[in-house]
Parts: structure tokens; C-alpha cells; sequence
């Protein structure tokens, strides 16, 4: 599982590969329940275990993004639903500093679907 985390991150080509990873680090330590997973043939996140967000690159425009699993019952501004039927999706512009304090705010919603 290390190896195709590992394999993942670093065959995405610069600026998103550096976003990537920085918002591995920050999910990862946000709370002392979350841990990484490969599934799907992607980086995911738990809570607890449970499937909390995941990590892609959009094959169009070649931004990272950060899935919320259950981000129907997320309202953020910042969050797009698009074509899906589940999770919804935020844009990361890996030419910019992470939005932090937006991120925040997005998973303290999604936290309370899981206590």
C-alpha cells in the first residue's frame, strides 16, 4: 500500500505535485484519527476508518482537488458537487497557498457526520 501512495504522489508533475503532498501532511495530522488508505487505485483518507476525503487530479485542467465523502451534507460555497451523486469537490490551485481556514471549516461539518 506504501509504495502505490508513495508512487502516486510523486508521479504527478509539479506545481500539484508539492500541493498534493502538503495537503497529505495537513489532513494526516488535523486529527489523530485519520489515516491514508489506497483505495479505489487513489490516496483516501479515514476517519475512524471510515471513508472521510481523497485526493485526485482533475485529467482536464490538471488542478489538484480534495473530495469530501460525504459532502452532501456539507455546505461550503467552495465545494461543487458536478456530475456526482455522493461526494463533492474542491479545487486546490497549487499555484497558491493552501486554504486552511476553508478547509477547516469543511471538514468541522463533515466531523459531525461521523461522531
Amino acid at each position: 500500500m506504501l509504495n502505490e501512495l508513495n508512487g502516486y504522489y510523486l508521479s504527478q508533475e509539479e506545481p500539484a505535485r508539492e500541493c498534493l503532498l502538503a495537503m497529505r501532511r495537513y489532513i494526516l495530522s488535523y486529527n489523530e484519527d485519520m489515516t491514508e488508505t489506497w483505495t479505489h487505485r487513489m490516496p483516501m483518507f479515514r476517519y475512524k476508518g471510515k471513508l472521510f476525503c481523497y485526493l485526485w487530479v482533475d485529467k482536464k485542467t490538471f488542478f489538484p482537488y480534495l473530495g469530501i465523502y460525504k459532502g452532501l451534507q456539507v455546505e461550503h460555497p467552495q465545494l461543487e458537487l458536478g456530475t456526482r451523486k455522493k461526494m463533492k469537490t474542491m479545487t486546490l490551485d497549487p499555484m497558491a497557498d493552501l486554504p486552511i481556514a476553508v478547509i477547516d471549516n469543511i471538514f468541522q461539518q463533515a466531523l459531525q457526520w461521523y461522531e
